[in-house]
């Protein structure tokens, strides 16, 4: 049943990743990777969301939305890649703000998240 919940979960995540990264990426006209760095920041901050809800949500909803949903919508992958592509492109400084700005801004949406909810929940 577990296995099915990630599965499903990640049935979901990793066609809207593909849709909003496209979406945004086409609206933009720049070498930043805004789209990778969306799906990114708002998996952590739904991860963080989750996580700080703790025992009041059950595991196999943690499950779907946490490993499977998120688990999909996020890219460690197609962060590592980008950030590749723009260093092999002379981008240095778009390369350095992607890491540096993906890094804190995932960080920051994940303990914002988890935070609120805690309050809310833990």
């Amino acid at each position: 049943m577990i296995v099915l919940l990630v599965v499903l979960g990640g049935a979901i995540g990793a066609p809207l990743r593909y849709l909003i990264d496209r979406a945004v990426q086409n609206r933009r006209d720049c070498l930043f990777p805004w789209g990778t760095f969306l799906v990114n920041v708002v998996g952590c901050l739904v991860l963080g969301g989750l996580t700080g809800a703790g025992s009041a949500l059950s595991t196999p909803l943690f499950v779907l939305l946490g490993t499977g949903f998120c688990g999909a919508l996020t890219t460690y992958s197609t962060f590592s890649y980008e950030t590749v592509r723009l260093v092999e492109r002379g981008a240095f400084f778009y390369a350095a703000m992607n890491v540096v700005v993906s890094v804190v801004a995932g960080l920051g949406a994940t303990l914002a998240a988890y935070a609120a909810v805690h309050a809310l929940f833990g």
